[in-house]
């Protein structure tokens, strides 16, 4: 005679873990860094057409304190450098970072010292969105695999970020 048989129906069993990673997978709240053409194709990703509040993220938030994802879409200079890296360390933990975008992710075409060389340099990227601009689609994918790879994680990896 199994478990199955001593269960009433309607009775879930899992760890505190995994509920709390579904949770979090399930409500991510985005800070926009948006920095270049890119960031009009997020834009679009919020918009009636791919309604991305249908994966729980509403609104984008203005404050980093009130966020959980980092988009950077767009092309990091040198010189933003330091407030991408000001507004990552405001975000409170477990925070998420997503780079859209070819610029973002390694310089794109703009292979010269004013721009960095794949935003990896200055924040953790836990997810990369390619394309010139990727299109909403795109991004949409991308948000939901960091939803499969945010449910995966243990409590001991988010701890461990930096």
């Amino acid at each position: 005679m199994g478990l199955e048989h001593k269960l009433p129906s309607g009775v879930l069993l899992t760890n505190v873990e995994k509920m709390v990673n579904f949770s979090r997978s399930a409500s991510l709240w985005p800070a926009t860094f948006g920095l270049a053409c890119c960031a009009i194709e997020m834009m679009g990703t919020g918009g009636p057409r791919h309604d991305m509040a249908r994966f729980g993220m509403e609104v984008f938030r203005a404050s980093p304190r009130q966020a959980d994802l980092m988009i950077v879409a767009g092309r990091v200079s040198q010189k933003m450098a330091p407030v991408l890296r000001r507004i990552y360390d405001q975000m409170s933990d477990p925070k998420w970072v997503l780079s859209m975008g070819v610029c973002a992710t390694s310089g794109g075409m703009f292979n010269n010292y004013a721009i960095v060389q794949g935003v990896d340099h200055v924040v953790p990227v836990d997810m990369y969105v390619p394309g010139c601009p990727p299109r909403p689609e795109m991004l949409m994918d991308g948000i939901l695999k960091l939803h499969e790879k945010i449910k995966q994680e243990s409590f001991a990896d988010q701890g461990a970020r930096a």
